[in-house]
């Protein structure tokens, strides 16, 4: 008899294995369905699979109740379509589809880039305010990798001993499994070789690069953390996350001229639509100067 924790694992093993989702995706996916499963007394994948729209829109309703936005509840849609969709799977329907509900709208915003001085000062700062000295240079190296190449914050943490040294080249491999070269910069890869030469750990070629505190991986929030702390000393906003820095290399990038194809490439995006919202950024960056430096732009 299987159990809910059963149903769980299943989920996050097709999640990791077959659709090789992004951890942050996997904890999100796994929180939703287990709170479906907390909230209708699930246990069996028959019972998922039995689930329809009428279902899902009453446990929204109740999630909305709880608090809950807009973007939130269409993510949250979004995984539990998916979840049941493979609970049918599991239940041996010959057309495993996902229940037909069209979520909230969701108006989407721009990413919000810092410039190259902040990224700067972010990094430094971060690097200053550890509690070691081996920390500071290891959470430096992995906010440059993100700002100088481009890179996920999961990509870079998904690093291994044998990555390092870096060369003027990195292959990275991204959402879906797919691969793709990405630049290294002279300052990266001086940082980089900055931690290794402090990390108190060995780095062994099929061990993480980079390391936690203890020696384990080390974890996204943990970056998260000491980059919020920095940016509140900096007088940044909220929205100067590590992922943000992302964002600035893609549209600094487009700022000097990169085109998108090539654009594309480096961020790794499965499609062009998903980068051309860099061009609205560097068009809204463009506006933002002009509005600051024209004597008369104020006035109209």
């Amino acid at each position: 008899m299987s159990t809910a924790a059963d149903l769980l694992e299943a989920w996050r093993g097709e999640l990791v294995h077959s659709r090789r989702r992004s951890p942050h995706t996997v904890r999100a996916y796994l929180g939703c369905a287990d709170r479906l499963l907390k909230a209708l007394g699930l246990a069996d994948w028959e019972g998922v699979a039995c689930l329809e729209a009428h279902d899902l829109r009453r446990h929204l309703a109740n999630r909305r109740a709880e608090g809950i936005g807009n973007a939130s509840a269409a993510r949250e849609l979004s995984a539990l379509k998916s979840f049941i969709a493979y609970a049918r799977q599991q239940s041996g329907d010959p057309d495993p589809a996902a229940p037909r509900l069209r979520g909230p709208r969701v108006k989407k915003g721009l990413p919000r880039p810092v410039t190259p001085d902040e990224a700067s000062n972010l990094a430094k700062l971060v690097a200053g305010n550890a509690k070691a000295g081996w920390i500071g240079a290891r959470d430096r190296a992995v906010l440059l990798l993100l700002y100088g190449s481009g890179l996920r914050i999961a990509e870079a943490l998904s690093l291994k001993g044998r990555d390092a040294p870096l060369g003027e080249v990195l292959q990275v491999t991204g959402k879906g499994g797919k691969q793709r070269m990405v630049p290294i910069l002279p300052i990266t890869r001086a940082a980089v070789a900055d931690y290794c030469a402090k990390c108190p750990w060995p780095l062994a070629a099929d061990e993480p690069l980079f390391r936690g505190a203890k020696g384990g991986t080390l974890s996204p929030g943990m970056v998260q953390k000491a980059t919020a702390q920095a940016r509140r000393a900096l007088g940044l906003p909220d929205t100067a996350t590590p992922h943000a820095l992302r964002h600035s290399f893609a549209t600094h990038l487009l700022g000097a001229g990169a085109d998108l194809r090539s654009l594309q490439e480096l961020l790794g995006h499965a499609s062009l639509g998903s980068t051309q919202i860099y061009t609205k950024v560097d068009a809204a960056t463009m506006l933002e100067n002009y509005r600051d430096a024209h004597p008369r732009a104020k006035k109209r």
